[in-house]
């Protein structure tokens, strides 16, 4: 049994890893009430976004576009938005798992992935990572969301990949974040997640196909963008509750070694006193 010296280690390097992880969720929790700040600015945008496009794509002569026109899927594209860091939950192996049920086996996958965790996640896999970025923090999430846009569109209009998907997770509140796995193109109804949709009788001009190719760009871009604010927020909030939940375990591990320290002390002097009380019998 472990003795008096040894259990108050235990119990000062229990203490100090308390503190650190305490530090952690108050600095979580600053960065989630920064994070929610573009969130709340973004989701309208890409909100409207989508019911626009639904539109547009519903027009006559929108079936002309490359953008619209349906493909035989032999390869998939997958934007992955994951984190760099871990101690943040399940948040980074539950949008991964999600990615790697919705690949198929009939279509070659390319994976674009935000975020070491996911990276690595796919690579020990064996998965087709053909580009990776690490460490983008939040004022380059804008230009980072553009770089990869154009080159998910690069990919598109060159025969690269027949679909493109984007996988982030949804925030919902501070305990409910929903990992998601949504199609971007080719563009259709059912993919903006419009409700009924905008019906568009608009005239484009010179077409609306020219139309398309200047609006696409930006509403992929925009998407991107979203995605990574959602993600980031998800990030912040899995980060504060995994932290708050690991210093109540902290704190309830040093009041379990506490009563351990106090038993031992307790039986410790016990047996001094009974020594004591036996040397002077003796003597007496």
């Amino acid at each position: 049994m472990a003795s008096m010296k040894t259990i108050k280690r235990k119990i000062a390097s229990v203490n100090s890893t308390k503190q650190i992880m305490k530090a952690m969720n108050l600095v979580a929790a600053s960065k989630l009430q920064k994070a929610k700040m573009p969130l709340k600015l973004i989701r309208p945008m890409y909100n409207d976004l989508k019911l626009i496009m639904d539109g547009i794509q519903s027009s006559e002569g929108a079936g002309d576009s490359v953008y619209v026109q349906k493909r035989d899927v032999k390869s998939v594209a997958y934007l992955v938005m994951t984190s760099d860091r871990g101690l943040c939950g399940g948040y980074n192996m539950n949008i991964s798992k999600e990615v790697l049920s919705h690949m198929s086996a009939d279509a070659q996958e390319k994976l674009i992935v935000v975020g070491s965790k996911g990276y690595d996640y796919f690579r020990r896999r064996g998965k087709n990572v053909i580009e990776r970025y690490l460490g983008i923090t939040e004022p380059a999430f804008f230009e980072c969301s553009q770089k990869i846009a154009d080159q998910l569109i690069s990919m598109y209009l060159n025969g690269d990949v027949d679909e493109i998907y984007i996988a982030y997770t949804q925030f919902g509140t501070i305990l409910s974040h929903t990992p998601r796995v949504v199609k971007v193109l080719p563009i259709s109804a059912d993919d903006t997640g419009a409700e009924g949709g905008k019906r568009n009788s608009m005239t484009y001009d010179p077409d609306i196909s020219t139309f398309m190719e200047h609006a696409v760009p930006m509403y992929l871009s925009t998407l991107v963008y979203g995605s990574m604010v959602e993600s980031n927020a998800c990030e912040q909030a899995s980060r504060m509750t995994s932290m708050d939940a690991a210093t109540r375990n902290a704190g309830e591990i040093i009041e379990d070694l506490t009563l351990v320290y106090n038993s031992k002390r307790q039986g410790a002097i016990t047996q001094e006193i009974i020594e004591i009380i036996s040397g002077a019998n003796t003597i007496s």
